[in-house]
Parts: structure tokens; C-alpha cells; sequence
């Protein structure tokens, strides 16, 4: 167990990573985004206070590790990225706030698999649910359009029959 996952050095509970992730499937990909300004009003404050709370639980994670870590560098220049979308608005033209929200959500997910990669968290492919130790899963890569695996890591046994609708 990592210093994050005891709860040393923070008095708050982990990030919930689950909920971020599911704030931007409200609005990524770009199909789902909704048009209508109230909503996209909510869903930009909520974003932005998802980012508020996952950046500096990544700064603290950072922190302890050496400064030539790759993971280190990586996830702060990130931050870095972040902190400048949130200090943007969307321009004045009815689509620039669907266009603003859909950057705060793709940086949102940028943070939160850097946060489970600092963290040590795996998340299962299938549900977006924390693999805990001990717990029994088997490897799972999704294939991209050109043949080889875009990406790869480890769903719960339970979840190996199961259907994802996003």
C-alpha cells in the first residue's frame, strides 16, 4: 500500500476517480456533447471541480518521487496543461462552450490515468472499478482498426462477459 492509498499525508479520502471518469462520458466523445448552455454550463463547473480536486493529489503523489521520474514529469506537465484550460473560458460563440467542456474533459481523463499511474490504482477495462489485490482477473486488450492492441491491462473475471454501451 502507497502513502496515497493509507491516507497518509492528506486528510481527504482518494480521488473518485469512477465519478470523473463518468462526468466526461457526459460529454466526450463529441456525439454526446450537449448543446444546450445551462447544461453545459453544469457540466463545466463540474469538470473544473473534479480538476480543482485531482490536481493537487497528483502534486502531492509527485512530490515524493525523485525528480528524474518519468511517471513524475509526465503527470506534472500535465498539470500544467490543466491548470491553463482551467484558467481559459470558452469563447463568446454558442459552440465554443461545447468545444470547452469537451478540453476540460479530455484533460480531466488525461489527469486521472495519471493519478492511477502515480497511485499504483488499476482500473478494470470493462467497468471502470478499482482491481483490488487478490482479487481474480485475466488480461484484456482492445485491438485498433490497424491490427495490433491500442491499448492492454486487466479486467475482473466477471466483467469478461459483459457488454460496455458508451
Amino acid at each position: 500500500m502507497n502513502a496515497t492509498e493509507s491516507g497518509e499525508g492528506t486528510s481527504a479520502p482518494p480521488a473518485d476517480i469512477t465519478t470523473m471518469r463518468a462526468s466526461v462520458a457526459e460529454v466526450l466523445p463529441p456525439d454526446v456533447t450537449p448543446t444546450e448552455r445551462s447544461t453545459l454550463e453544469t457540466l463545466t463547473g463540474l469538470l473544473r471541480g473534479h480538476m480543482q480536486l485531482i490536481i493537487p493529489e497528483i502534486e502531492q503523489v509527485a512530490a515524493r518521487l525523485p525528480a528524474d521520474d518519468v511517471p513524475r514529469y509526465c503527470a506534472l506537465a500535465c498539470v500544467g496543461e490543466a491548470r491553463g484550460k482551467l484558467s481559459a473560458g470558452p469563447g463568446l460563440m454558442p459552440y465554443d462552450a461545447a468545444a470547452h467542456v469537451r478540453r476540460l474533459g479530455r484533460s480531466l481523463l488525461a489527469l486521472c490515468d495519471h493519478y492511477e499511474t502515480l497511485t499504483g490504482v488499476r482500473m478494470c477495462l470493462a467497468c471502470d472499478q478499482p482491481i483490488r489485490p487478490g482479487e481474480a482477473t485475466h488480461p484484456y486488450g482492445q485491438a485498433s482498426p490497424s491490427g495490433g492492441v491500442s491499448f492492454s491491462d486487466r479486467i475482473h473475471d466477471g466483467c469478461a462477459n459483459t457488454v460496455r454501451i458508451r
